[in-house]
C-alpha cells in the first residue's frame, strides 16, 4: 500500500513523524480518524493520550482548529517547543494531567480523540459518562486502538504466540471491535456512527513492524506480530456521536474517577 493512502501525512516530513512518534506513525492514525469525523474549523478538540502532540499539531494546521494535547508522561514544556516551531502556539495548548483527572469545564469540547492510549485509562464501565461530561451534545468520541477479532475471556483461548505479550506487557486489555462498540453503546450516551477496521490495517500493521524491528524493547511483540497469520490482531477506528441526554453525568462534576 502506498503513502498516497493517507495525502495529508505524505505532507510532513518523515524524519519528523518519527522522531515524535511513539513507535508507530501517529499521523496514519490521527488522518483515519479525520476521515469519518466532521471536522470544522474553529472546533475545540481534545486530544487525550496525546504523546508527544504531534497529532494534535496536525489536526489543528490541517483544520483550523483548536487542539488541547493531553498526556500524563511527555512533558507539556517539551511539546510546547514542538508546538511553536510548527507556529501553532495560538492553536495547540499542552498540558500534563491525567485522562481520569481531567480540568475542563462541562460541554467545552466538540469532539475527544484518543490515539493507541484509551485502554490504558478508559476500559473500565465509569469512564466513559465520566468523559462525555467534557463533551458537547452532539459532539464526536472518536478512538484508534489495536484489537483482537475476536473476544478472549480465558486465558486458554490464547493462541500460543500471544501468551508472552498477553500475561507480561498488557495485551489481555486488547479487547475486539465488537467490545469497543459496546463499550460506548451500553452507557446510552452515544450513538456509534462507526466501528471498523482501519482499511488501510494491513499495511498499519507492517509499518509498526518495520518501525519496531530493531528495538529490543518491542521484540516480543514484533514477533507476535510476525506470528500472527490468522490475523488476530488488528487496528481499529471508532466514532461515536454524544446524544442529547444528561444522564447521570452531574455526579462526575468535580470528582476523580479512581
Amino acid at each position: 500500500m502506498k503513502l498516497t493512502s493517507f495525502p495529508l501525512t505524505s505532507k510532513y516530513d518523515n524524519n519528523w513523524i518519527k522522531q515524535n512518534s511513539i513507535l508507530h506513525n501517529t499521523l496514519y492514525y490521527a488522518e483515519s480518524l479525520s476521515n469519518i469525523i466532521p471536522i470544522k474549523a474553529n472546533m475545540r478538540i481534545l486530544d487525550l493520550g496525546c504523546g508527544k502532540a504531534i497529532s494534535s499539531i496536525f489536526l489543528a494546521k490541517e483544520f483550523n482548529v483548536q487542539v488541547w494535547a493531553v498526556d500524563r508522561e511527555i512533558s507539556p514544556s517539551e511539546n510546547y517547543i514542538r508546538i511553536q516551531e510548527m507556529n501553532l502556539d495560538d492553536k495547540v495548548f499542552p498540558l500534563k494531567c491525567d485522562a481520569r483527572n481531567l480540568p475542563f469545564p462541562k460541554d467545552f469540547f466538540d469532539m475527544i480523540i484518543s490515539i493507541d492510549s484509551f485502554s490504558y485509562y478508559g476500559t473500565d464501565d465509569w469512564y466513559i459518562p465520566y468523559l462525555s461530561q467534557f463533551l458537547k451534545q452532539g459532539g464526536y468520541l472518536s478512538i484508534s486502538e489495536w484489537c483482537y477479532n475476536q473476544e478472549f475471556n480465558n486465558i486458554s483461548e490464547v493462541p500460543d504466540y500471544l501468551i508472552d505479550c498477553y500475561q507480561n506487557i498488557g495485551f489481555h486489555s486488547i479487547h475486539s471491535l465488537k467490545w469497543w462498540k459496546n463499550h460506548l453503546q451500553k452507557t446510552g450516551l452515544f450513538n456509534v456512527k462507526v466501528a471498523e477496521t482501519i482499511p488501510e490495517n494491513e499495511f498499519l500493521i507492517e509499518d509498526w513492524i518495520k518501525s519496531s524491528e530493531d528495538l529490543e524493547s518491542e521484540k516480543m511483540i514484533v514477533e507476535a506480530l510476525k506470528k500472527d497469520k490468522s490475523k488476530i490482531i488488528s487496528t481499529f477506528r471508532l466514532a461515536g456521536q454524544r446524544i442529547d441526554k444528561n444522564a447521570y453525568l452531574d455526579d462526575f462534576e468535580d470528582k476523580q474517577i479512581l
